[in-house]
């Protein structure tokens, strides 16, 4: 059966990026070598995967060999570093699906790149990158969830593990 998997700002060849976020690599190839380890062990062939951003840097080449080498129906919703071209250019690079602005998923659920506004009388919840690690935004809510790869671990996470998180959060105006 397929599943469903989410992930942000990956970044892949983006030397700047192991700096600014504190990422746990020595160099870029060693980035985007674990990077496309752990999308390749969680990720199968027949599985989907949306990725929210952010995806690479470089030469047409080089991004198309990083796409070429992942698993999955892959789904790009533009981020604001992948906007520096067209939707067509990602498509021919390998895409499948390339989105330039948030979609609503299963109803329910919208999906950015950038978090969304929120308030608990609305009937959405926001799945998003664009953060990194920065800790203005939280992990999880029943509301949001963020999948910047500094926060999943560098692994593609699971729509269903997704969801479950969010049930489970804890809830700030039942706490008061």
């Amino acid at each position: 059966m397929k599943k469903v998997f989410f992930i942000a700002d990956t970044h892949f060849g983006h030397k700047e990026i192991i700096n600014f976020e504190n990422r746990p690599f020595k160099n870029t190839e060693e980035m985007n070598e674990i990077l496309i380890q752990n999308w390749n062990k969680t990720v199968s062939e027949k599985d989907e995967i949306f990725l929210l951003g952010d995806f690479a840097f470089g030469e047409k080449e080089e991004i198309q060999q990083y796409i070429s080498a992942l698993n999955g129906y892959k789904i790009l919703i533009m981020g604001n570093h992948d906007r520096v071209y067209p939707q067509s250019w990602w498509a021919g690079a390998g895409f499948q699906e390339v989105i330039q602005y948030p979609v609503i998923y299963k109803e329910w659920f919208m999906l950015s790149h950038e978090p969304l506004y929120i308030n608990k009388n609305m009937p959405y919840a926001n799945i998003f990158g664009h953060v990194h690690g920065n800790p203005l935004y939280t992990d999880v809510s029943r509301q949001s969830f963020c999948v910047s790869a500094e926060r999943t671990g560098y692994i593609p996470l699971e729509f269903e593990e997704i969801t479950e998180k969010m049930q489970n959060a804890i809830n700030p105006e039942v706490e008061k």
